[in-house]
């Protein structure tokens, strides 16, 4: 089948269209025919080789896969599954390697759920990585109606759907964008937008709760917290990992006001939450452009560029 490879660490351009065996569903997995997955910052870092504790080292089980979600068709079943059935439409997430840029997948049931009635599979490729967000504001900063939020990153993969979930929570949202991206914000339901580039953590506050996605200045926009406020970061500065973690760790001595870090690991609960989202029409995707699985170099050379708007999609098969 086809697939997205690397031979090496490197820029965007070792990635190459390839072919690798076609999975099996075994015994308790699925095998889902693949339509579409999405660009993460993640991958990027994994490509180039800067989180090699975790991909391994250089020369060493080579070559590598990429892609963490999906969206696709039921295409087997390892064993019998009450209530799924040969082509319902999922979307999901593998467990802890990569590659969902191929045309098939084998996973198991706690990883994907029913996909959105009605939303197409290819634009559906956007959402996934929402379930970083409801786990950010729902379950670990317990937003509430009526409270002041701050999204920083609003109009990346994940800060899109956190401004839209924030609406739908009955909060007073403001985003932090590039420029250009200050009217997609508010469209999708911030109450202020300001560019990040002439408007810094001095010029605003004070907040609730503060979903960060940048993962720089950390402790500028923890300041920005009022009393019980509670800040989530799902990054870290890259260039400064040491300093950057040793912060986010040092905060859990302030209680509540520390800053709440975590690593996604959406289930199908969390799947499923989200595909309610969509269908009660609290949730839309926000597609930047769609690329072909030959032309996913093209996808990692313009995340890493920046001013992100929504996510880069490749389209695999659909």
């Amino acid at each position: 089948m086809r697939a997205a490879l690397y031979d090496r660490y490197g820029p965007p351009e070792v990635l190459y269209e390839g072919t690798v065996p076609k999975p099996v569903a075994g015994p308790g997995e699925v095998l889902v025919r693949v339509h579409a997955t999405s660009v993460n910052g993640g991958e990027l870092l994994g490509r180039a080789g800067r989180v090699r504790l975790v991909t391994g080292l250089t020369g060493r089980g080579f070559p590598k896969r990429i892609g963490i979600d999906f969206t696709g068709e039921v295409a087997a079943l390892g064993s019998a599954m009450p209530g799924l059935a040969l082509g319902d439409r999922v979307w999901g997430v593998m467990s802890r390697t990569f590659g969902s840029a191929a045309e098939f997948v084998a996973v198991r049931p706690r990883q994907f759920a029913l996909a959105p009635a009605g939303l197409d599979l290819v634009e559906a490729a956007a959402l996934p990585v929402g379930t970083t967000a409801i786990t950010a504001l729902r379950d670990k900063a317990r937003l509430k109606p009526g409270e002041r939020l701050l999204v920083r990153g609003a109009s990346g993969g994940v800060g899109n759907i956190a401004v839209q979930l924030g609406r739908a929570y009955g909060a007073r949202v403001t985003a932090l964008a590039r420029a250009a991206n200050l009217d997609l914000v508010r469209e999708l339901g911030a109450d202020e937008a300001f560019d990040y580039a002439t408007t810094g953590a001095a010029d605003l506050g004070p907040f609730d709760v503060v979903l960060d996605t940048v993962g720089t200045e950390l402790s500028a926009y923890r300041r920005l917290l009022a009393p019980g406020g509670r800040m989530v970061s799902i990054a870290f500065d890259i260039d400064h990992a040491v300093p950057s973690i040793s912060y986010i760790l040092a905060t859990t001595a302030f209680g509540s006001r520390r800053v709440r870090f975590f690593s996604g690991r959406p289930t199908h609960r969390l799947f499923a939450d989200l595909t309610e989202y969509v269908e009660r029409g609290a949730l839309r995707p926000v597609v930047d452009a769609v690329h072909p699985l030959a032309d996913i170099a093209t996808a990692h050379r313009a995340l890493e560029a920046g001013g992100v708007r929504g996510k880069r999609v490749i389209r695999i098969t659909g």
